[in-house]
């Protein structure tokens, strides 16, 4: 008993010591505040001590664009190429000639595109998935959608491929070479991965003009991280027995790579695939902004002009366009998993692959009728529908009926809870946030990681960016507490129950396949512009990781510990509150840590909406082509994101190692 005594004394102790640290740290950091009149640089950063990084980096964007103008115009024109291949089959027609002698040669068949949709669908999943994909490319082409959707889709079909190749020859590389990994790819990831995509059109346009070129560069270098990480991962998690076989059976180290390690690890190679996809998707609509046309610019040119029914009508073709490629990459991706890879060796490249040659062939055939029937060409106006006027009037209706009370939500939520929220963040010492979060670093991983976290606060501050910092910071920091505060009730219930776990995951599904331009169009009819739009469409947006990962945490608690919980005379309650609950809490907190970096970049996105905050620095840094202080901006909001992940990744390491 005494020994048990002391035991527990001995852990007791440092909490006690760490409790005592942090009320002194919070105490100092008051004392700070307090005395701002005396101590007014701990408050708010001195203007004359900011550093101008945002002019360095302009110069270099400029001296870039003046003495490697040539590097640029190469990468554009050989790009160019493809890209004009792509767009010209889907959406435009190809001109041979010039002038009146012009030839020209059509465009794919609307018909023919979605009969090879079918046969996509149909191959990769059964008549169902057939129906699916098939009725999602009909739908925009009976809406009116058909040329947008297929700009669209031809910047998708180059980027795609461009970023599936690049980043499985980097996984590769960070794979074999343990240090790139640890000093350069995974650094860059996650910039990349955390700088918002607002930021990424900034040089682009600098360097390769409004552009598809550009637009597609932007979404390159968005989309590729997923299959880096992909790469990295199938290839770490293949047997070792395989490996050892390949060795025993003379492979080269080429042909084990390309024979065997990346053959088995092919599943998990083609999920980062259906990332590479959905990330290509969203940025595209995203790079409309520079030159990309298809939908995303349809969804921009609507919102400037307050028309709400055009805005919706392309909206929901994205969703549409999401869907079915969504749903056609996890159903090629679940069978290459399953191993339902065709064997069949013949002569006859028809007998081999009977899908893409019926495609293929319907694709020709519909496209040379189009030559004499018009209406297999182009989308006849009279089979097309709209539904503008319908959700214009609906959204009349609403406002009508229901003005004075979303009026007085909307009022009453930015004077109870958002200004005090702002006024409080903006006002924080900036000291005391570096002081705070390094300490924060410090208890949870050591120095190395204090220092880190201190660095990346004060890079906010002495770029002259500490309000605008604190302004994202309060307006992600709500939106995520409240996504999280409705997430992980639900996936606690999805966790206990089957019948509504079946009934929420087709939400979630379909809340993570809609691109982020799509969760503003509703909101902002019913709100207006303003920082209570921000946070609800940014709440939508990021609600899905909390759900997913709390549901899954209670769900892996290995079944034996439940059984021993039972034989040890728990209540179904006592289980679930002192077992599964405290073993899920390192995925619940991975959760969390996920929907604060989707809440980080739908703020961004929410910058078209009205916020001021560093979304905005890069919102007007676009519209002015002001590369150092859109980069900069980017950084800032970067930072933040790698903040919150590190503290987070730490405080979940810990948790999973204290339960063993």
């Amino acid at each position: 008993m005494t020994v048990t005594a002391s035991a527990g004394e001995t852990r007791s102790r440092p909490v006690q010591v760490w409790l005592l640290v942090w009320a002194v740290a919070l105490a100092a950091v008051l004392v700070v505040f307090l005395l701002q009149d005396r101590l007014p640089w701990a408050v708010n950063y001195p203007a004359s001590a900011v550093v101008p990084v945002a002019d360095w980096v302009s110069a270099l964007m400029r001296w870039i664009k003046s003495n490697l103008s040539w590097l640029t115009r190469s990468i554009t024109a050989v790009l160019g190429v493809p890209l004009d291949f792509a767009l010209n089959l889907l959406a435009k027609n190809f001109k041979i000639g010039h002038g009146a002698d012009a030839y020209v040669l059509p465009r794919l068949s609307w018909v023919g595109v979605c009969a090879a949709a079918f046969i996509a669908g149909h191959a990769a999943g059964g008549r169902k998935l057939g129906l699916l994909v098939g009725g999602c490319f009909l739908y925009i082409a009976l809406f009116g959608q058909w040329t947008s959707a297929m700009l669209t889709l031809g910047l998708i079909s180059i980027a795609v491929p461009f970023c599936i190749v690049t980043g499985l020859f980097a996984g590769i590389w960070a794979w074999r070479k343990p240090w790139a990994e640890r000093l350069i790819v995974s650094p860059a990831l996650d910039l990349m991965q955390t700088i918002p995509t607002f930021a990424y059109l900034i040089p682009m346009l600098l360097l390769f003009g409004n552009s598809p070129v550009s637009a597609m560069i932007a979404t390159a270098i968005f989309a590729t991280p997923p299959m880096v990480r992909a790469t990295m991962l199938g290839l770490s998690r293949v047997p070792s027995e395989i490996d050892d076989f390949s060795e025993m059976a003379g492979c080269t180290a080429r042909q084990k790579l390309w024979r065997v390690l990346l053959p088995s690890a092919r599943p998990t190679l083609m999920v980062g695939v259906n990332q590479v996809i959905m990330l290509a998707l969203n940025m595209v609509i995203i790079a409309s902004m520079i030159g990309a046309g298809g939908l995303g610019y349809d969804v921009l040119l609507a919102l400037r002009a307050l028309k709400v029914g055009e805005a919706m009508e392309a909206g929901l073709a994205i969703v549409a366009l999401a869907i079915a490629l969504d749903r056609l990459s996890q159903a090629i991706a679940h069978s290459q998993a399953k191993g339902h890879v065709h064997q069949e060796v013949s002569p006859s490249l028809w007998r081999r692959y009977p899908n893409l040659t019926l495609a293929i062939a319907i694709l020709v055939v519909t496209t040379l009728f189009g030559l004499f029937v018009p209406a297999l060409a182009v989308v006849p106006k009279a089979i097309t529908f709209t539904t503008a006027p319908l959700w214009k009037a609906a959204v009349n209706w609403v406002t009508i009926n229901f003005f004075d009370t979303i009026e007085a939500f909307r009022v009453a939520l930015i004077l109870n809870l958002l200004n005090p929220l702002r006024a409080f963040c903006e006002g924080f010492p900036w000291l005391g946030a570096v002081f705070l979060l390094g300490l924060a670093g410090y208890q949870l991983s050591g120095l190395r990681l204090a220092v880190l976290v201190a660095a990346l606060t004060a890079f906010c501050a002495i770029t002259g960016l500490w309000e605008k910092t604190m302004a994202t910071v309060y307006l992600c920091g709500i939106s995520a507490f409240i996504a999280c505060l409705i997430g992980i009730p639900i996936g606690l219930m999805a966790s206990r129950s089957d019948r509504f776990e079946k009934i929420v995951t087709p939400v979630i599904d379909t809340l993570q396949v809609l691109p982020s331009f799509c969760f503003i169009i509703p909101v902002v009819m019913l709100f207006r512009v303003g920082d209570v739009t921000a946070m609800i469409a940014t709440i939508a947006f990021a609600v899905v990781p909390a759900i997913r990962y709390t549901n899954h945490g209670i769900r892996q608690v290995p079944p034996a510990l439940i059984e021993a919980a039972k034989v040890s005379g728990c209540t179904p309650r006592q289980t679930f509150f002192r077992v599964q609950l405290p073993l899920a809490l390192p995925e619940i907190m991975l959760g969390v840590n996920q929907t604060i970096l989707m809440a980080l970049a739908m703020i961004i996105i929410c910058a078209m909406v009205g916020t001021r905050d560093l979304g905005q620095e890069v919102f007007i840094a676009l519209s002015k082509a002001d590369s150092g202080r859109g980069i900069v901006a980017g950084l800032a909001i970067a930072f933040i994101g790698i903040v919150a992940d590190r503290l987070f990744s730490a405080w979940t390491a810990k948790a999973r190692a204290r339960l063993g």
